[in-house]
């Protein structure tokens, strides 16, 4: 067994897993199913949230790559490899775009490679480690992007592991400080609403049974992760209505896209 093998826990649902699982993906085991399934029953929609999530993804990157010409990616918390992971958007709009993706789950390490295979005009690479380790991620992510140059930091629901609030704030901002102007912050996070009380039930749910816990932020709270920065149009919003190119229904994941 090799020691990524030894650090996945089958015993208790992971996030990660979950995640995989309602988008349709084959990595999970029955105990994150089972996990999903009951959170499902909770509060029935929240399967949504996973792919109205990873459809933010693709339109903020298609958007970053096309209208503002980024050709950097900071992917951090990259979650289970999935359809349209950040560097085949990126790359497909700029095949010469460069995509460093950074996580600290075992079974994302696993499938790393799926990950690093990119276009030869591009670059991939990934990076083990915590979100909160900020100076051993900008020293290796510089082997791969020039971080004088405009790079997109790309935070999707991962900032929510992160209790704390004045810690969670301070790591992204110190991440953001580094980088140079005309970088943006692409971040998405669950929320607590009051038009949304089985959310808080799911989630409940989840930090007594599974692992990491999350922590909920109100819209406000969301928003200010872009304190300092020019909110780009629509704001901070359900991450379903984000520039979206049709109506869909609210989810309880708000995103935003803020430029430096």
């Amino acid at each position: 067994m090799t020691d990524i093998e030894s650090r996945i826990d089958t015993s208790r649902p992971h996030t990660a897993r979950i995640w995989n699982y309602w988008t349709g993906g084959k990595d999970n085991y029955p105990v994150d199913r089972e996990a999903g399934d009951r959170i499902r029953e909770l509060h029935p929609g929240i399967g949504e949230y996973a792919k109205a999530d990873r459809l933010f993804l693709g339109r903020a990157v298609r958007y970053l790559a096309g209208q503002e010409g980024v050709r950097q990616f900071l992917d951090i918390g990259t979650g289970l490899p999935s359809a349209d992971n950040t560097h085949e958007v990126a790359q497909r709009v700029a095949p010469d775009a460069r995509v460093v993706y950074v996580d600290n789950d075992p079974l994302v390490l696993a499938h790393a490679r799926a990950l690093l295979v990119g276009t030869p005009e591009g670059a991939t690479d990934y990076l083990d480690a915590d979100l909160r380790d900020v100076d051993t991620i900008l020293a290796a992510a510089a082997k791969t992007l020039d971080l004088s140059k405009p790079v997109a930091l790309m935070l999707l629901g991962v900032v929510i592991f992160v209790e704390d609030d004045e810690e969670s704030y301070g790591v992204v901002r110190r991440l953001m400080d580094a980088l140079a102007p005309g970088s943006h912050l692409v971040l998405s996070h669950t929320v607590t609403h009051p038009d949304m009380p089985d959310v808080d039930a799911a989630v409940a749910f989840w930090n007594e049974h599974g692992t990491p816990k999350l922590t909920q932020r109100t819209p406000e709270a969301v928003a200010r992760y872009f304190d300092g920065l020019e909110l780009l149009e629509p704001g901070v919003v359900s991450c379903s209505a984000w520039r979206a190119e049709r109506p869909a229904p609210d989810v309880a994941m708000y995103a935003g896209v803020g430029r430096k």
